[in-house]
């Protein structure tokens, strides 16, 4: 007797329910949506696939599929392998399950189909989006650094659903400089996709060199219109030749005395206390460059102090615009779940939002203007670029976990 029908097609959320009826051998037809479309529509009026009939039942959602064909199988060691064997295991299949399904792949959407001309792009959203996948990878690339796999010490339902989901980040974005960045994603990702329940659906897979770019808009040609000659204009009433624009609001303010360049790179080459930061303070000129206390505003949102770190890195790739201006430092201090993000920061001018507001998360810190002339303020330049004092929270001194300088 069948056991059903199921609507999947190429889609990323079916390949699971796919490779569950061919792995389980299980007497379910597979038809594909788009050819069956009459069908489904019968079926199922909302057409959202995957979806799955039996005799006096239906059910959507790919999370509930693969549960009930599992449970579909006789093999009751199977049926714990992938969805776990205690309530515990159970519970943490679902969260993986979910964390991929419903937040990493919702991200990477967000950044790939924008880039792909799917949806309008907006460079903020995007960026915004790309700090989110950032972050998440984080989390993964941390849980597979220490176990095999997400929810148990063995393959299992988690897996696959968050192999699939993966998939589509390493089909747009996650090019060879990200995969050498997180190795233990990449083992993982190549151990699953080469399990025999998912390996059919990867015969043909191909890891990208790099990230999906944007696409260039094709001008349009205009038809040429006949040529007329231009009347002979006196020399004195010419147009005067239009100025360019600067690249940069901070272009405009023209060359400084202090070479942010090669204080840069005393910073790089030379011991920081003894040598580079008295040499800053000989060559730093306040009239040309400010400096800035920047802190984190959601501290209490934090948890691990890798994760925290993690979002300084991204937030100093989204200010890769305004970096030829810039340089800084922003630490983590404290431990895992009880962590925060503070650091000193040079620019350009006397306003910091021309330098900050080119990266879409800039608000998300505070910024306070520091006076390198108040011996409390130069201390605290001092100790944020030399990293070897702790950090004064509320009276009370926490350690430098991590960092990152912007340079």
């Amino acid at each position: 007797m069948s056991q059903g029908t199921l609507y999947a097609n190429f889609r990323i959320r079916t390949a699971v329910p796919r490779s569950l009826v061919r792995y389980l051998k299980l007497d379910v037809q597979i038809l594909d949506p788009v050819k069956e479309e009459a069908q489904l529509a019968r079926d199922f009026p909302w057409k959202k696939v995957p979806a799955f009939k039996a005799k006096n039942f239906k059910l959507t959602e790919a999370m509930a599929i693969n549960y009930y064909l599992i449970n579909l199988s006789q093999d009751e060691k199977f049926k714990k392998q992938m969805l776990g064997a205690t309530i515990e295991e159970q519970a943490q299949v679902i969260r993986w399950e979910s964390f991929a399904n419903s937040d990493y792949l919702m991200e990477m959407a967000k950044v790939f189909q924008p880039l792909q001309g799917v949806l309008p792009y907006n460079k903020k959203s995007v960026d915004a989006a790309w700090a989110n996948v950032e972050t998440m990878s984080a989390i993964l690339e941390e849980r597979l650094t220490h176990h095999t796999y997400l929810a148990t010490e063995q393959l299992s339902l988690a897996d696959l659903v968050s192999c699939a989901c993966i998939t589509r980040g390493f089909d747009f974005l996650f090019g060879k400089e990200w995969r050498a960045q997180h190795p233990a994603i990449v083992r993982w990702f190549n151990t699953v996709r080469d399990s025999e329940i998912l390996k059919e659906e990867y015969k043909e897979f191909k890891f990208i060199e790099k990230m999906i770019e944007l696409p260039k808009k094709e001008k349009k040609e205009q038809p040429k219109k006949a040529e007329k000659k231009p009347a002979e204009k006196p020399a004195e009433t010419a147009a005067p030749q239009q100025e360019k624009k600067p690249k940069h609001p901070l272009e405009a303010l023209g060359r400084s005395t202090f070479v942010l360049d090669e204080w840069k790179r005393k910073y790089s080459n030379e011991d920081t206390r003894p040598v580079a930061l008295p040499w800053f303070w000989e060559h730093y000129n306040p009239e040309e460059y400010s400096l800035w206390k920047v802190e984190y505003k959601y501290n209490d949102e934090l948890t691990m102090t890798f994760m925290s770190n993690n979002l300084v890195g991204g937030f100093f790739n989204r200010l890769s615009a305004s970096t030829k201006y810039m340089f800084g430092s922003l630490v983590v201090y404290g431990e895992n779940n009880n962590n925060g993000i503070i650091g000193a920061v040079m620019l350009r001018g006397q306003d910091h939002v021309p330098a900050f507001d080119v990266a879409p998360d800039w608000e998300s810190y505070s910024y306070s203007k520091l006076d390198p002339s108040k011996e409390e303020d130069k201390e605290f330049v001092n100790n944020m670029w030399a990293w070897d004092k702790p950090v004064v929270v509320n009276g009370e001194s926490k350690e430098i976990a991590d960092g990152k300088v912007l340079k």
